[in-house]
């Protein structure tokens, strides 16, 4: 066991074995599970994973603590939320780095994602003093429509490996002040940070003489999620995953009549034509496409690029591509640390398999590397039709498929070709192009951007995408109003009854 190794890790309040249960109080009685090191395949810890006991008992404290929490005025659940984020400020160094460790994202991106749910706390707080609804004229005299948002009550939160800690910061955060209680289970194979960031939300609950079942933790697997799923009790369920098993999640939540928030799949497009500051154009595909190894859901999988500029662009792409460092992910010189899983692995290698039979052609990368322990491969950068079948897919690997394109109309179509629909980007200087690649026939994507790359979204504006990306929206704008629900309250302070659209009913 790696732990004595890591003794940051007592930091964090973990030890060589974790209680992943929290409502208040830490107790577990499920399966005792491993976290595990996808940098040398070595176990770092255990945790003990909560079972149906444990989560019936979690629900039933959460219902207790529901009304009190609603009731709690909204900037009041904000100062709670502002006290969170500066916990987590305080322990940023040390989570971060848990989080590269266990996910295997390099420490800058780990150190990044905690930032994440720092500035959602952020412009949470703001967000509590402004929950505004509307005045409407009404058309009876003596007659106000009034619109108000008040909470949904209880809600579920299943989190994905890739970012163990900042989308369950996009959700938490907004959710708290909106007043819901929460359960969330997060990723199987990132247990200790999911353990890890409840311990520091805990104690500022705890500090503030609040219940801990605000935000209670049932970390599980299947078992967990598909109980969230069915438990009419709970008003929405956030899912961040595969497509697949979003949709299985969707239907067992509309089948009870829930609310589902789905961030899915990516299969992610950038478009370069043949204006484009061609070296911005190649440091937005690097990041894009190997960051995180490319398991973020906003990767950079499609690449097209203007015939006018195809050959320079790519040979400039893959002499980058040759100077990017593989390794550890704790270590300051690595830009791309190994995929989470052995599973990813066998995911990267049959996907080669596939692509070589569809007539694509390795330009650069394409070998599992041989190492001691872990979960290694090159980043890949592959020549392959746009109409080929696995270019439908999204792998979740570090694959990335460059075309040649004549026009902007011909990559928009490919832009738009595949099922999945969360990011894009354009690279140009022509404002006729980038009015047409952000408007109604541009981009069918929920990310549109132009002169950045599809990946690294800010929290301000609203995380999501459309078709098979499951049409969910997160972190800014307005999604707070997915945590609500709107009521629209009409109010008479007359002394007549006059009816809606002028009926008489005498």
């Amino acid at each position: 066991m790696e732990f004595e190794s890591h003794a940051w890790l007592k930091d964090l309040g973990l030890s060589e074995l974790n209680c992943g249960v929290y409502h208040g109080e830490w107790s577990a009685n499920g399966e005792i599970v491993e976290a595990v090191n996808p940098a040398t395949g070595k176990v770092i810890a255990r945790v003990q994973w909560g079972n149906a006991d444990d989560y019936e008992k979690a629900l039933k404290k959460m219902e207790d603590v529901r009304a009190s929490w609603a009731n709690t005025p909204a900037p009041k659940r904000g100062e709670i939320v502002r006290q969170i984020g500066e916990a987590l400020r305080a322990k940023i160094e040390p989570l971060g780095k848990l989080v590269a460790l266990e996910m295997g994202k390099i420490k800058p991106e780990g150190v990044g994602e905690v930032q994440e749910f720092v500035d959602v706390c952020d412009f949470a707080v703001g967000l509590s003093r402004q929950l505004s609804g509307q005045v409407i004229p009404s058309e009876r005299p003596d007659h106000v429509l009034l619109e108000r948002w008040n909470p949904l009550g209880m809600i579920g939160i299943i989190s994905a490996f890739n970012f163990p800690n900042a989308v369950f910061g996009w959700n938490t955060a907004i959710s708290l002040i909106c007043g819901n209680v929460q359960v969330w289970k997060g990723a199987p194979s990132a247990s200790l940070v999911t353990v890890a960031t409840t311990k520091i939300i805990a104690e500022v609950l705890e500090r503030n003489g609040l219940s801990g079942a605000i935000c209670s933790l049932v970390q599980g697997g299947t078992e967990i999620g598909v109980k969230i799923a069915e438990d009419s009790r709970l008003n929405l369920v956030s899912f961040t995953g595969s497509t697949k098993v979003g949709q299985k999640v969707s239907e067992t939540v509309h089948r009870r009549f829930g609310k589902c928030l789905l961030e899915l799949g990516g299969n992610n497009a950038m478009i370069i034509m043949d204006d484009a500051d061609l070296e911005l154009g190649v440091r937005a595909s690097v990041f894009s496409a190997v960051g995180t190894c490319g398991q973020r859901c906003t990767s950079l999988r499609r690449l097209m690029v203007h015939e006018k500029v195809y050959d320079g662009f790519v040979e400039r792409l893959i002499k980058a591509y040759g100077t990017v460092r593989v390794g550890n992910p704790l270590d300051e010189t690595t830009l791309c640390g190994p995929l989470h899983s052995p599973a990813a692995v066998d995911i990267f290698r049959n996907g080669l398999e596939s692509i070589q039979q569809q007539g694509g052609k390795i330009l650069h990368g394409g070998k599992v590397l041989e190492r001691e322990g872990g979960n290694w491969v090159e980043p890949t950068i592959v020549s392959i039709s746009p109409d080929a079948p696995i270019v439908q897919e999204e792998l979740f690997v570090p694959i990335l498929y460059v075309f040649k394109i004549s026009s902007l109309d011909e990559a928009i179509k490919i832009n738009n070709s595949v099922p999945q629909g969360l990011s894009s980007g354009l690279f140009t200087k022509d404002m006729g192009n980038v009015f047409k690649w952000t408007g109604p026939l541009g981009s069918d994507c929920g990310l549109v951007n132009v002169n950045a790359g599809p990946s690294g979204a800010e929290i301000g504006g609203a995380f999501g995408g459309e078709k098979a990306t499951g049409g969910g929206r997160e972190a800014g704008s307005d999604s707070w109003k997915q945590y609500c629900r709107r009521q629209t309250c009409t109010i008479n302070y007359g002394t007549d009854l006059p009816l809606a659209q002028g009926i008489k009913f005498e």
